[in-house]
């Protein structure tokens, strides 16, 4: 066996079928059975392992039952294998049919090289700077983490983690190989070990590369082998966690390979890093997030204040009527319950819809108008001030949400999804396929034209062929291309991507696909049109809203204590329940235990579950997984409230 091909998949059910695609194709041009393909599922729950059972009969597979990380599960498959080379593979990436052809005669032609990496471009044909690095010595972790080597990108004293001083298309000694290709001479993995699981995620690939130059070998990056890593698929920068583990890794990687005083100051240096970089991100992410809130509740406050000369002057004739209570209580007050309620109503979630901010502040007015009424006498102002503070709060934000949708795209379709400008680059039968799955997914695009794969095409069919792409995109108003990759070369479409590079939207449909897939930048996760079931438990607003029920039922429990002792059977397990609810560690409702759970999203363990809600008889498995199905596609509020009241008795029950 020639190459053992290694991929350790989570969740990521598109992007793996993709990558296996793309594998299959390149192993075929080599010599049969000289490639073995393994996938190393860490427990997966989106049918993943389904999948590669349904659709690669070849590929060797191993399903863990628990998220054993990066080079455990990697090192299983290692073992395993048996190939002269092994290739660490990310699932969210796509190889050429030539690639590994070209990255095995590179080895065979370097005796003395241990590792081999590849070009790789993101969703959008931008090169990834990680294609190449240095190790993190600390001056060079120091310049990286305080942004040194992003404001001198090709300085060698700045930014030799990411080696930016040497030319992106030359072949090049380097340090540090990306875990996401990583192309390894099985008998360099013999002398200096597997990969070290003591890292979890993240720095393995850096102590590995470490590991292959003590041992006298070389790493090198290989430009000629370009690929696709979607990279945000695998990649949260955005979050604490990600800021966390990363540092981690660097410090496991430190007290690992450095001694003395070096290795204490560069530990020092990575905890304040690691401090550093999760402030930073905190408050960017505080700020991403109570931005838009805090513009609305500027722009209600200061028209309740409008309001409050207005009123004064022209009802009760005297501008100065309003006590003073009524700026620092008052409209405090109603701005954060205007605001709050367009929260909970999902207007921060999807900004564009006005629909959801109007009815956001329609229930924030109902809510005030409740609250006016138990307020002391010297607090309640005026009935008209809250009206007209209302339809205030919907004009001004109203205007707001146009204003900055104006500002960005330039148009005032607010609330209305823009069609992209999208040409398809397949046959007429694959593009066909594409402009279902788009309509059948509600993703709305204006089709310009089909473009043909090769030179030979009927001019009533096509409106040019992929030789003319570059042409073609100038001539029309191209915003988005589908490469079908059933009629084009992934090596076509690697090659188009780095050309054209990210002043256009790339998907691919896969041959056989259910999804189109791409990604339009490696900080977010890439974007995936298909006809799975919408799960409405999975959006942002649903979540927020069972949690939110979650909080007021342990509220209500907690004030009626003494009821409850009477009524609920078990009343210690339900004190236990209701601290774990309380603590996030349950929720009330849950999915109901089943022999096998079916591929649904995560929720946390329930007191109750679907079951409490529907006569007590005997239910098959399949009736069973049927009531957790319709619980996550149809959730709605309502459905807790239902089970907790027809299950009330049962909440000191053992839980989920």
């Amino acid at each position: 066996m020639k190459l053992s091909v290694i991929i350790v998949n989570y969740n990521v059910k598109y992007f793996l079928e993709q990558v296996l695609q793309s594998v299959r194709r390149a192993a075929a041009r080599l010599e049969p059975e000289a490639v073995e393909t393994w996938v190393v599922d860490n427990n997966s729950n989106d049918g993943s392992a389904a999948m590669v059972r349904a659709q690669f009969p070849e590929v060797q597979l191993i399903v863990n039952e628990q998220n054993t990380g990066f080079a455990k599960a990697n090192n299983q498959a290692i073992s395993a294998s048996s190939g002269t080379y092994v290739l660490l593979l990310n699932p969210d990436t796509v190889v050429a049919e030539d690639t590994l052809a070209q990255c095995i005669a590179f080895m065979d032609a370097h005796p003395e090289a241990g590792g081999l990496g590849a070009r790789m471009i993101d969703g959008s044909g931008r090169f990834l700077p990680e294609s190449k690095r240095g190790f993190p010595s600390p001056w060079v972790a120091f310049c990286k983490t305080f942004g040194l080597a992003a404001l001198f990108p090709q300085s060698r004293r700045f930014n030799h983690y990411h080696l930016g001083y040497l030319p992106e298309q030359e072949t090049h000694e380097v340090e540090v190989l990306a875990g996401a290709f990583m192309l390894l001479r099985r008998s360099v993995l013999h002398e200096i070990g597997l990969l070290d699981e003591a890292f979890f995620m993240y720095g393995e690939d850096i102590d590995l590369s470490y590991r292959i130059m003590q041992a006298g070998y070389k790493n090198y990056y290989f430009p000629a082998a370009t690929i696709i890593h979607y990279k945000g698929e695998s990649t949260k920068k955005g979050s604490l966690n990600y800021v966390r583990v990363f540092y981690q890794a660097m410090i496991i990687f430190a007290r690992k390979h450095f001694r003395g005083r070096q290795a204490g100051l560069f530990v020092l240096m990575l905890q304040f890093a690691i401090y550093f970089r999760a402030f930073i991100t905190l408050i960017s992410s505080i700020l991403k997030t109570i931005r838009l809130p805090l513009w609305d509740a500027a722009v209600i406050y200061i028209g309740l204040g409008g309001l409050r000369i207005f009123w004064a002057s022209y009802y009760y004739k005297d501008p100065g009527y309003f006590d003073t209570t009524i700026l620092y209580f008052n409209f405090p007050l109603y701005t954060f319950i205007w605001v709050a309620a367009v929260y909970f109503s999902g207007g921060y979630d999807e900004q564009g819809r006005l629909r959801t901010l109007v009815r956001g502040l329609v229930i924030g007015t109902v809510l005030i108008a409740a609250v006016y009424g138990f307020l002391d006498m010297q607090y309640r102002s005026s009935r008209a001030i809250i009206a007209l503070g209302a339809a205030a709060a919907i004009a001004g934000t109203v205007s707001l949400r146009i204003l900055l949708h104006f500002i960005r795209f330039r148009n005032f379709n607010v609330g209305r999804e823009e069609a992209k400008n999208l040409v398809i680059v397949g046959s007429n039968t694959e593009s066909e396929r594409a402009a279902r799955l788009l309509q059948q997914a509600q993703k709305q695009k204006n089709l310009l034209g089909v473009i043909a794969p090769q030179a030979d095409f009927d001019e009533a069919l096509y409106i040019g062929y992929l030789g003319q792409l570059d042409a073609l995109v100038r001539i029309y108003p191209v915003e988005e291309i589908i490469f079908c990759s059933k009629d084009v070369p992934y090596a076509d479409t690697i090659h188009w991507m780095s050309r054209l590079g990210p002043v256009f939207d790339y998907k691919l449909l896969p041959e056989n696909g259910s999804g189109i897939i791409g990604s339009a930048s490696k900080n977010t996760a890439g974007e995936l049109y298909t006809l799975d079931v919408h799960w409405r438990i999975a959006t942002p607003q649903q979540q927020r809203n069972k949690r939110s029920f979650d909080l007021l039922c342990c509220l209500v429990f907690i004030s009626t204590l003494p009821l409850q002792l009477l009524l609920i059977p078990h009343f210690t397990t339900f004190l236990r329940h209701l601290w774990q609810v309380l603590s996030g560690q349950k929720s009330w409702v849950g999915y109901a235990a089943t022999d096998a759970l079916p591929a649904l999203p995560r929720l946390r363990p329930g007191v109750l579950s679907p079951l409490d809600g529907v006569p007590a008889i005997p239910l098959r498995s399949a009736t069973v997984q049927h009531l957790n199905f319709l619980y996550a596609r149809d959730y709605r509020t309502a459905k807790d409230i239902a089970i907790v009241w027809a299950g009330y008795r049962r909440l000191g029950k053992d839980g989920l």
